[in-house]
């Protein structure tokens, strides 16, 4: 998934969280809006952990590239 998405998340959950804190009539909707507000770092941490298993598999993928061709190199 696009980095974007996480951070589009992100943003829709502090300003869900906002508008609830400010304009909720619940008896607890003050407590709702922190929970829901506290899923935007969580969020965020999850796109960081997506982007680097991203880069982790590019690496990997480039490193067995470099190991094939080295074995190509030792054959001839």
């Amino acid at each position: 998934m696009k980095s974007y998405f996480y951070f589009i998340g992100a943003t829709f959950s502090i300003l869900l969280s906002i508008y609830i804190f400010i304009f909720g009539t619940g008896v607890h909707h003050e407590l709702v809006a922190i929970f829901i507000g506290l899923w935007a770092p969580t969020i965020i941490c999850v796109g960081i952990f997506n982007t680097l298993l991203g880069i982790l598999d590019e690496m990997c993928c480039a490193h067995k590239r470099i190991e094939d061709g080295q074995a190509c190199g030792h054959n001839r």
